[in-house]
């Protein structure tokens, strides 16, 4: 008996000195990760980011057409139809916010807008009203998607859709890319020339 646990543990010992899961050998991986750390800090995304009531901040906005106002109202308690999204959109220390306004039926976009944080205040630089629209923030730039409806289309099947990216120059917003996609198309979406107008603010 008392050779058949000496040569017991002597087995485990040799498989815990040639195991690969021992803290030993991960000593070292940690110490690595650390320093990599160390090197390249990650910014936080908190101190960025400060939410807003976009509902309030669309409201009081003078830039914002009374109709949009007016599709503003609660689609069932205190649920308002707005999508709101944070990001770096101008380079600011602060997020930007992208809202955007919807029907509370089909959630159709009635309006797009971006505020941007200048003095503790936020100023609308861009806003679309063209019905029906939805911004985004899309790898550091703006996409606003506009779908597009022929005669008899119903509101829930769009015969296509124009993407326009605008990139923040000069403190305003530039289109600088644009396409078009008939839905009913198996190719795809062909290139549309990038539009002179310049968003509204």
């Amino acid at each position: 008996m008392a050779v058949a646990v000496l040569a017991a543990l002597a087995l485990f010992a040799t498989a815990c000195a040639a195991g690969g899961t021992g803290a030993r050998d991960e000593g070292p991986a940690h110490a690595d990760s650390a320093a990599g750390a160390a090197a390249s800090p990650v910014p936080s995304p908190s101190e960025a980011f400060r939410r807003v009531n976009a509902v309030t901040l669309v409201k009081d906005d003078p830039k914002v057409s009374s109709a949009v106002k007016r599709e503003l109202k609660p689609c069932a308690a205190d649920e308002y139809p707005v999508d709101v999204s944070y990001g770096d959109l101008t380079g600011a220390t602060v997020d930007d916010v992208v809202v955007n306004v919807l029907t509370c039926g089909d959630a159709v976009g009635v309006g797009a807008y971006v505020y941007h944080s200048e003095g503790g205040r936020y100023q609308n630089v861009f806003r679309s009203e063209e019905s029906p629209v939805y911004a985004e923030i899309d790898r550091g730039d703006l996409t606003v998607t506009k779908q597009v409806y022929e005669k008899g289309d119903p509101v829930s099947s769009p015969s296509g859709e124009n993407v326009i990216t605008y990139a923040w120059k000069t403190d305003r917003f530039t289109a600088v890319s644009a396409h078009h996609t008939d839905y009913g198309d198996t190719v795809g979406g062909s290139a549309q020339p990038v539009p002179s107008a310049a968003p509204g603010n």
